[in-house]
């Protein structure tokens, strides 16, 4: 605790006791005998009040110090009891890692060992299924031990002085066997195959055979047509002449008439219109100008007519 601590302390205990004594010293001033007995008396009750308050002090400060030195051993204790905590907490979350990192080592260990056991039971399998291969073979062996004897014999009567000699004479037969069956298989199968494309080239042939033999038969057809058709063609052509002569005589003479016609015309105009004998279009042009022209001349004479005529029945004015 510090001086505010002291000084709000000192101050409840006057609040609490030296002011009560104050208050009985002033109810009892009025009984003394005289100023300075009660100045004695109240200078007296002053010294015994200081007294007791410095034995309080006295009192408070060394229950102060043991408070501090209590308050002090208590913050030790409580900065040895964090330190506990901490270490205490490290050491659990080694224990903690340590009991995960051997349940996973135990964890590893039965993975091992299951696999171990399943290896085992694998290699056991195998050795059973070897040891069963094995006789197997040896009454293999036993079984076909009387060819061995056979083969001793063959060799004693025959050219071949052991019995792998024959052995491998044999399989190169067997080889050579096996050969000429596939070279038959490969020559079967290429007939085959030679036989179907042939098959397949004859009947593509044929199918264009009988596709030209058709179309020679339509060209056949459309020529007796045309051979039967010629004399049909040949008076349709006779007539197309003469009808062509005609036409050709008609055009002559519609362009004489047109040229007769323009010869008028120019005969009327009084002039040389520069127009060539050839050209019958161009002079049917002028011939239709000038029919056009004097058309207009006529309908021009006769408004004037009736014009005229309209003058004339109306009678003169008084």
């Amino acid at each position: 605790m510090g001086d505010e601590d002291l000084s709000a302390y000192f101050h409840m205990q006057y609040k609490q006791k030296c002011l009560p004594l104050l208050r009985k010293l002033r109810l009892t001033e009025d009984d003394t005998p005289s100023p300075f007995l009660r100045f004695q008396a109240k200078k007296k009750q002053v010294e015994q009040m200081q007294k007791g308050l410095e034995v309080k002090e006295e009192d408070f400060r060394e229950r102060m110090k043991v408070i501090t030195c209590q308050w002090r051993d208590l913050h030790a204790k409580e900065a040895q009891l964090k330190t506990h905590m901490e270490e205490s907490g490290k050491t659990l979350k080694e224990n903690d890692k340590m009991r995960i990192q051997a349940l996973k080592k135990a964890i590893r260990e039965r993975e091992n060992k299951m696999q171990k056991e399943s290896e085992l039971l694998r290699a056991k399998g195998k050795l059973e299924a070897l040891r069963n291969k094995h006789q197997k073979l040896c009454n293999r062996v036993q079984k076909y031990s009387i060819f061995n004897k056979y083969l001793e014999d063959v060799v004693k009567i025959s050219q071949f002085e052991e019995i792998r000699e024959v052995i491998s004479r044999y399989k190169t037969l067997v080889r050579m066997h096996k050969d000429l069956l596939q070279s038959q298989q490969r020559h079967k199968e290429m007939s085959e195959q030679a036989k179907v494309l042939l098959d397949e080239y004859m009947e593509e042939k044929e199918a264009e055979i009988l596709q030209y033999k058709n179309e020679l038969v339509q060209l056949q057809l459309r020529f007796d047509q045309a051979q039967s058709d010629i004399p049909s063609w040949e008076t349709r052509w006779a007539d197309i002449q003469n009808t062509t002569a005609k036409k050709t005589q008609e055009l002559g003479t519609i362009k004489l008439a047109i040229l007769n016609l323009f010869q008028c015309v120019s005969t009327q105009l009084k002039a040389n219109l520069n127009v060539p004998v050839d050209d019958s279009h161009r002079q049917l042009t002028m011939i239709q100008q000038f029919i056009q022209d004097l058309t207009d001349i006529s309908m021009e004479v006769k408004r004037k007519d009736v014009q005229n005529h309209h003058r004339a029945s109306i009678p003169p004015e008084l």
